[in-house]
């Protein structure tokens, strides 16, 4: 049986700023996986201008139920003022997806 997941995909300028926006992420248990795909090019309209520049994706894969914390998490940390912010929902195999919410629920505090 399949788990409901979400995943948020975002770009940052540099392999520096994603290796810190994905460790941060982690540390709080807001995601439990977060990959750096390959640089990417993006061209865009900004300002009325266009654009063009080198990126960083990162692909968190969080649970349903962090999803909206993890997308507040993004806007504050994130370097632009705005920042591409893309979620969806999919379905994860049940062994992963069930490791999946167990890694982004916080450790209880005694």
């Amino acid at each position: 049986m399949s788990v409901n997941v979400t995943l948020i995909l975002t770009t940052v300028p540099d392999a520096v700023t994603a290796q810190k926006l994905a460790a941060q992420a982690l540390d709080a248990r807001l995601a439990a996986c977060v990959s750096q795909q390959a640089t990417v090019h993006s061209t865009y309209h900004w300002q009325g201008k266009l654009e063009s520049a080198d990126e960083i994706q990162l692909l968190f894969k969080t649970s349903v139920a962090r999803a909206q914390e993890l997308e507040q998490f993004i806007q504050k940390h994130h370097p632009y003022d705005t920042p591409e912010i893309l979620s969806w929902h999919a379905t994860a195999s049940a062994s992963y997806g069930q490791w999946l919410i167990a890694e982004t629920q916080r450790p209880v505090h005694v």
